[in-house]
């Protein structure tokens, strides 16, 4: 008969720690902190409160949320360029355009030092008590999880230094060890695992939250209302996050569906509509669904953002739409360049300093480039591995003819 585990203390005693919203008492309570108004209003379904329309952020912090957004803009521009000098093989989606959501959700998410027990908000380093899964367009949420530029795009390349062994390339990043469960290439496959680890989360009382991340075309896939409905009847802790990036493959929302308020389609889910291209409110809004899931049930999030590139490599992504359009939301939402406006606005950072920043991060994913380039292949061996849980090399497995097989004819296990 199976038993529920026992919730740890610590887990508890953190969970009450964090069941607090907003999770700031007074601005004194953050070093040198000081208050942003968000220009955006939230959309509700369902929902008698909403996040706080303004949030303290500290030089500190704004200065970790820009490095880490334009490191990840300047390795996709990279993937970009791999995919079209054909480095990379197979699909390829891109994120540039869609940072801010990665970085601020990541900045809400809970960590675990692992020497010291503590939990935390640090956007980098510790172990992620919350978990995480998204699409296939998951390269950034992979570095936010702790991975490196050069890892990411060795997987890309195919080479064994990847996460996945070179065998997964750029649709199935995975970091279990940050509770990360990466990329799926299946559309809206992601909901339904989504669920579960919130189901996982809730058996065990260990206080984390699941966020299953998909994207408007995935929005009317039926395994995404069947996930929701199980989640709604068991109160699970999870929230269903629609990256509305106004553009399936080819085709725009309003062509695809009947209803393009995605914050409203859990139905007897409460939703909550955000602005995408903003980190702090992304953090803000986070933080919000958050504490609803762990006391509450499930919440659908919409977080409204834009991507730059086509849908995947294959897609030029301005048959559908023109190019004033991409430039306009460039000039006037970029994610990248709101945080580099705070900082500047704020006082923060000067123009000289954040150049030394970019400086920087370029060289970093220059360097992390010619690594992947440099790096081996996986193994011939590594083509009959990782198929079977707990399989051995004496395990049969057939080529494409006798000659070309692995293992013990006849061996089963």
């Amino acid at each position: 008969m199976l038993r529920r585990a026992a919730a740890p203390r610590a887990a508890a005693a953190a969970r009450r720690a964090l069941s607090t919203y907003p999770p700031y008492a007074e601005p004194a309570a953050f070093d040198g902190a000081k208050r942003v108004e968000f220009d955006v209003p939230y959309e509700l379904h369902q929902l008698s409160s909403a996040p706080a329309s303004f949030t303290y952020v500290s030089k500190a912090e704004l200065l970790d949320y820009y490095t880490q957004m334009y490191k990840m803009r300047r390795m996709e521009i990279a993937s970009d360029t791999l995919y079209k000098g054909k480095f990379v093989k197979g699909f390829c989606h891109l994120y540039d355009g869609q940072e801010a959501i990665c970085v601020g959700m990541e900045a809400a998410c809970t960590k675990k030092d692992p020497s010291s027990g503590k939990l935390t908000n640090a956007l980098t380093g510790g172990e992620s008590l919350d978990s995480l899964v998204t699409s296939y367009r998951d390269h950034c949420h992979q570095v936010a999880r702790g991975d490196t530029v050069e890892a990411v795009l060795s997987e890309l390349l195919g080479k064994y230094k990847g996460c996945a062994k070179g065998k997964g390339g750029s649709m199935h990043m995975y970091r279990a060890n940050a509770n990360f469960f990466g990329g799926n290439g299946i559309v809206g496959a992601q909901a339904p695992i989504g669920a579960g680890l919130a189901f996982a989360h809730k058996y065990k009382e260990d206080g984390g939250v699941a966020f299953t991340l998909y994207g408007d075309g995935a929005a009317n896939q039926g395994q995404l209302y069947e996930a929701m409905n199980m989640a709604a009847l068991w109160k699970l802790p999870v929230v269903f996050v629609c990256e509305n990036n106004q553009y399936g493959m080819g085709t725009s929302k309003g062509r695809s569906s009947a209803n393009s308020d995605y914050y409203t389609r859990g139905h007897y889910i409460p939703g909550i509509k955000v602005d995408g291209m903003n980190v702090l409110n992304v953090r803000e809004a986070t933080r919000f669904a958050k504490l609803h899931a762990l006391h509450n049930g499930p919440l659908v999030m919409e977080m409204d953002t834009y991507r730059y590139h086509g849908h995947s490599m294959s897609d030029p992504g301005i048959t559908y739409r023109n190019r004033d359009e991409v430039a306009s939301v460039r000039k006037a939402r970029d994610p990248v360049e709101r945080a580099k406006r705070y900082l500047l606005e704020l006082e923060f950072a000067t123009a000289a300093e954040l150049k030394e920043v970019e400086v920087a991060v370029r060289s970093e994913v220059d360097a992390a480039v010619e690594a992947a380039k440099a790096n081996e292949l996986p193994p011939a061996h590594e083509l009959y591995e990782d198929i079977y849980v707990g399989q051995t090399k004496e395990f049969f497995m057939r080529g494409c003819d006798m000659s070309a097989s692995r293992g013990v004819y006849g061996t089963t296990k």
